[in-house]
């Protein structure tokens, strides 16, 4: 398959989850809130949105000089990583069975885009404006700080690193994949996982707003755990770069908070 043949294939797959959960979390309340405010809110929020966009665009800048760059500046800590945890991540694939695989892949490709894009969506149909502003930050700050590690530090996976211990099951059962996920990242680029840290953020925004969107918490924490395991269990990522990613996804939250605090008219 090529590259825009798998694009429009998960785009599908996106547009159905997005349809099924606006209607399910948000309903037709909502909708119509969000059609109504429509204007205002995007005057409200541009700023926090603009900071986003423009992280985004200096990321895709980044990736084409990143990985050089970090040979030339950069620190490989992937023996480091290794040392502290040795085969850990062996061991999460040691209950590898078809379905599991099935379920976590989904869940690193489908489900990742789903609970970045989704809260942008919510949010907007909220009468308050401050969760959309939040997303906006943290997924700017996670995006950003991500970046700046990925420049400092060089570190391998351990399907890379571990071959004979860890397997790479996303690529090797659903091989049209790394198709996808090579356009995004670099094999070099694991340390901190931002799959981790984005998902912690959005579970943590979606636990902010249970009052508004209870379902939408009960979706979105399961899904990020999920998330979560799925980056160790396709061996992708350490567990090292699962802890440093909940430790950014957490203070991504709590930067977020405080700018949109200090941002909030009195």
């Amino acid at each position: 398959m090529s590259l825009a043949e798998i694009t429009g294939f998960v785009l599908v797959g996106e547009m159905l989850m997005l349809g099924v959960a606006t209607t399910v979390v948000v309903g037709r309340t909502g909708l119509m809130r969000a059609r109504e405010q429509f204007r205002d809110r995007l005057f409200e929020v541009y700023p926090h949105i603009g900071l986003l966009l423009g992280v985004l665009v200096v990321n895709k800048v980044a990736r084409e000089f990143g990985p050089e760059l970090s040979w030339i500046i950069g620190w490989n800590i992937t023996s480091r990583i290794y040392a502290i945890e040795g085969n850990f991540v062996g061991t999460v694939q040691s209950v590898a069975r078809p379905e599991l695989t099935t379920y976590f892949s989904f869940m690193y490709i489908y489900g990742y885009v789903f609970i970045l894009v989704f809260p942008f969506v919510a949010y907007f149909a909220l009468a308050d404006s401050k969760p959309l502003k939040k997303a906006a930050v943290a997924f700017a700050v996670n995006y950003g700080l991500g970046l700046v590690c990925y420049i400092l530090f060089i570190s391998y996976g351990p399907r890379n690193l571990i071959p004979d211990v860890v397997h790479p099951l996303l690529y090797s059962t659903y091989p049209e994949s790394q198709i996808l996920t090579g356009q995004v990242n670099a094999n070099t680029n694991v340390f901190p996982s931002l799959h981790t840290s984005l998902s912690v953020s959005s579970a943590l925004l979606a636990y902010q707003t249970r009052d508004s969107y209870p379902r939408w918490t009960l979706i979105a924490i399961p899904m990020a755990a999920s998330i979560i395991v799925a980056t160790m269990y396709l061996g992708i990522h350490w567990a090292t770069d699962v802890c440093a990613g909940s430790v950014l996804g957490v203070g991504s939250v709590l930067i977020a908070d405080r700018y949109v605090s200090d941002d909030s008219p009195e």
